[in-house]
C-alpha cells in the first residue's frame, strides 16, 4: 500500500511551450518534498500535428514538412530552456529516428488505427523526454519511465481496454519500490498490447492513465492540472457566467464526463470511485487556489451543468418493410457500432426509425452506412451540435436555443438534450 502517493497529471496546455515548463517547475519545486508520480500529455497541439502527418500518409502525399514542424517545435522549446549543446537535443533526434520505420509503413482504412497508435505515441514520448530533462536540469530528482512497461492492454487500437490484473502487478513489481526513493515521470494516453505494440486509450486519455496508475499503486489522491480554476458548470469559452464546483460526488462527475464535459476523460472516475481515491482538479495558472475536489461525500447541489459537443452527426435509420422498430433492429445497428468502435451520444426511437447522434470520425460514417444500407433507409446530417443540460431549468432553455434550428430533442427527469444547427 502507498497511501501517501500523490499522482499529478499535466495536460497539453500546461506543457505547451517554454513558459509553461517554467511554470511547471515552479509548481513542482515546492511540492516534491514527498515523491510523486507525474503523468504528462503531449505538448500543446502535437497530437493534432501527428494526426496531420497520418492524414498526408493516407493521401499518399509528402508529409516531410509536417514531420519537420513537429521536430522544429520541440527543438525550439529546448533552445529556450537549455544551454547550447545540451544532451536533450541529441536525445530528441534519436527518439524521432526511431519513428522512421513507422513513417515507412503503408497505411489504409484497414490498418489506420494500428498505425495511428504506433505514431501518435511520439507526442507523449517527446513531451515526457523534454519535461524530464528540464526538471532534472533545474535540480529536481526524478526518474523517467515508459508507461508502456506497466500499462497492459488488449489490441483494440485507439480504444484499448486495460488488463487491470496485469497492469496492477506490473505497477507493484516495477514502480512501487522505485517510488519509495524518487519521483517518477511518465506518459499519459499510451499502453502496450500482448504483442508489444503500442496502444492508446482514447483521445485525451492521459487523465485515465493517472487513474489507472493511482488505483494500481493504491495512491492517496490524483490531481489533474488544467487551465481552468476547477470543474465548472459549463465551458467558459462557450458560455458566459460559469460557476465553479468546490466539490462534486463521483457520480455527478461521471455523468458530466459521460455526456462530453471535456474537463475530465470519461473513463477516469470509475476506477477512482471504486478505490475511494479523491480526484482534485486544479489550475496550473493559480496553483494555490482550492480547485474542485471529487469524492464520495460531497454535498449535493442543484446547479445546471451545460455540455456542448461539436462536430456531431445525426444518423436516422428507417425500416423499409412497413414493420415497426423492434429490438432486433436496434441490435443490428449496435452490432455495427461496436465493430466500428462508435459511441452513441444520444438515441431516439420512433415507430419506424432509430436516430443516433455520434462524434464525427474519419471513415466511420461511410462504413456504417455501407454496412447497414441493405437493412434500412439511411439519412444523416453532419456538422451539428449536441447540447446537454444536467439538472436543467426549463425557463432557461429557450434562450440557449436562440439562433439555432432544432433537429432532435429529448427530455428526462434530470437531463435535457438537443441536437441543433446554427440558422
Amino acid at each position: 500500500m502507498n497511501r501517501t502517493l500523490q499522482v499529478y497529471k499535466f495536460g497539453g496546455a500546461s506543457v505547451k511551450d517554454a513558459a509553461a515548463l517554467l511554470n511547471l517547475h515552479t509548481i513542482l519545486q515546492s511540492r516534491l518534498q514527498t515523491n510523486k508520480l507525474i503523468v504528462v500529455s503531449a505538448m500543446g497541439k502535437t497530437t493534432n500535428a501527428l494526426e496531420a502527418v497520418l492524414a498526408k500518409k493516407l493521401e499518399q502525399a509528402n508529409f516531410s514538412k509536417e514531420w519537420e514542424q513537429i521536430k522544429h517545435f520541440h527543438l525550439e522549446v529546448c533552445e529556450e530552456l537549455f544551454p547550447p549543446a545540451h544532451p536533450v537535443i541529441e536525445k530528441i533526434e534519436q527518439l524521432l529516428d526511431t519513428a522512421q520505420p513507422i513513417l515507412d509503413l503503408p497505411i489504409s482504412k484497414i490498418n489506420y488505427d494500428e498505425v495511428y497508435d504506433q505514431l501518435i505515441c511520439y507526442g507523449e514520448l517527446l513531451s515526457s523526454l523534454v519535461v524530464s530533462e528540464y526538471l532534472t536540469f533545474k535540480g529536481l530528482t526524478l526518474a523517467w519511465q515508459d508507461a508502456r512497461s506497466v500499462i497492459h492492454t488488449d489490441s483494440d487500437f485507439r480504444f484499448a481496454k486495460i488488463d487491470w490484473e496485469k497492469t496492477r502487478s506490473a505497477c507493484q513489481n516495477q514502480w512501487a519500490g522505485l517510488l519509495e526513493h524518487t519521483t517518477i515521470l511518465t506518459q499519459g494516453f499510451i499502453g502496450r498490447d500482448p504483442l508489444g505494440l503500442t496502444t492508446t486509450l482514447g483521445r485525451e486519455g492521459s487523465d485515465f492513465t493517472a487513474a489507472i496508475l493511482a488505483t494500481s499503486l493504491d495512491a492517496e489522491s490524483v490531481t489533474i492540472w488544467k487551465d481552468v480554476p476547477g470543474v465548472l458548470n459549463a465551458d467558459p469559452k462557450l458560455f458566459p457566467n460559469t460557476l465553479k464546483f468546490d466539490e462534486l460526488r463521483y457520480r455527478e462527475a461521471a455523468e458530466m464526463t459521460y455526456f462530453g464535459a471535456s474537463v475530465i476523460h470519461p473513463k477516469t472516475i470509475k476506477p477512482l470511485a471504486n478505490a475511494g481515491i479523491p480526484l482534485f482538479v486544479k489550475s496550473f495558472l493559480d496553483p494555490e487556489a482550492s480547485g474542485t475536489k471529487i469524492h464520495e461525500h460531497a454535498a449535493p447541489h442543484e446547479v445546471p451543468t451545460l455540455v456542448l459537443k461539436k462536430n456531431q452527426v445525426l444518423v436516422t435509420f428507417k425500416v423499409t418493410d412497413f414493420t415497426f422498430i423492434e429490438e432486433q433492429h436496434i441490435q443490428k445497428i449496435y452490432e455495427q457500432l461496436q465493430v466500428l468502435k462508435l459511441r452513441v451520444n444520444m438515441l431516439q426511437v420512433s415507430a419506424i426509425t432509430v436516430s443516433i447522434v455520434l462524434d464525427t470520425q474519419l471513415f466511420k460514417l461511410e462504413q456504417l452506412v455501407e454496412s447497414l444500407k441493405t437493412a434500412f433507409e439511411i439519412r444523416y446530417n453532419e456538422e451539428l451540435e449536441l447540447l446537454t443540460i444536467l439538472k436543467p431549468r426549463v425557463e432557461e432553455i429557450p434562450m440557449l436555443m436562440e439562433g439555432y434550428a432544432l433537429l432532435l430533442e429529448q427530455t428526462t427527469r434530470t437531463t435535457y438534450q438537443a441536437v441543433r444547427r446554427k440558422k
